[in-house]
């Protein structure tokens, strides 16, 4: 069996898996399993009761080997408490260092933005270079390091707005939304008895997706497609209805999510309109929209829309 097809098998029963847990956010959730396969990290930005939670934990109860940890983000928390600590020990007279949740395969950050900038700030590091600095000394992460955030959008006491430079950490932005009434009446049948998350069964094991990671950097992606990605993204710059626009770091996560979504796709290669399906969600959330046009009603999503309508398509 060929790495790539072994790498569909994996996405294959991963998406199932969790689709059978968080019903009615297809296109959601694969874009998310889309991102951990790319290597990046997901923030979940929703209303309450709409999964958020659920989901990060059945992807990692769909894992066998993999380890999953979760940080309750509030004031008070400390980046001491996500990083970890060095203790002195008085039987050897040294300081032992002990790891914090960052240390892991799958961390859920929840409510994340509940955490003071001084906390929000000790992931920065970890996100971008997969490395902690603790008293001076750097510690290595895993490199199947997923964050997986959320954050409710409508609360604003006891909240702190992620800063630019954390948003941009995060390779993609998600929303799941209401389910339709059917599928809602489907969500209550699965909780009559106990929640399906607890029924849930691993269906990969952590090397399948170690080897799915590898295999998403081997999806063909062109030079024309590449210009393609470029070119939308370096459209968000000059804006006059954009404040802050995209970075180069938009175009490789772009780049990333087209070729790892194209695997879940069932594709070893790059179209233009698994670009266009996913670039809003990897290029709103890093843009700031002047204030003027905000009032108005503009968002990030609308202005990705309005450069997907005009940037010519490769042929």
């Amino acid at each position: 069996m060929s790495d790539l097809t072994s790498a569909r098998q994996t996405a294959r029963l991963l998406e199932h898996a969790v689709g059978t847990v968080v019903r009615g956010q297809e296109s959601a959730l694969r874009n998310i399993l889309a991102c951990l396969a790319a290597g990046g990290h997901a923030l979940v930005e929703d209303v309450p009761g709409t999964g958020k939670t659920t989901l990060a934990k059945a992807i990692a109860r769909a894992v066998s080997g993999a380890v999953f940890k979760r940080v309750q983000f509030t004031p008070d928390l400390l980046p001491g408490d996500i990083l970890g600590v060095s203790i002195f020990d008085p039987r050897t007279q040294e300081f032992r260092f002990r790891p914090g949740p960052v240390f892991t395969d799958i961390l859920l950050a929840d409510e994340i933005n509940r955490a003071s900038p001084r906390t929000q700030s000790a992931l920065l590091e970890a996100m971008a270079e997969r490395q902690a600095t603790i008293d001076g000394e750097r510690h290595d992460l895993d490199g199947l390091f997923f964050v997986i955030a959320t954050q409710n959008p409508v609360e604003f006491r006891g909240t702190y707005p992620l800063p630019e430079a954390q948003m941009d950490r995060f390779m993609i932005q998600s929303r799941l939304g209401y389910v339709t009434p059917e599928e809602e009446r489907a969500i209550l049948s699965d909780q009559i008895d106990r929640h399906p998350v607890d029924h849930l069964e691993p269906v990969v094991h952590r090397d399948d997706l170690v080897n799915l990671l590898a295999a998403t950097r081997g999806v063909r992606i062109s030079d024309e497609l590449r210009g393609y990605i470029v070119d939308i993204v370096s459209s968000t710059r000059g804006r006059e209805d954009v404040q802050l626009a995209a970075s180069p770091r938009a175009s490789i996560a772009l780049m990333k999510m087209a070729q790892a979504l194209s695997l879940f796709e069932g594709r070893d290669f790059v179209i233009p309109e698994t670009i266009q399906a996913v670039a809003a969600d990897v290029i709103a959330h890093r843009m700031i929209i002047v204030p003027e046009a905000k009032l108005s009603g503009v968002t990030g999503r609308q202005v990705v829309a309005d450069i997907l309508a005009t940037v010519p398509v490769p042929v």
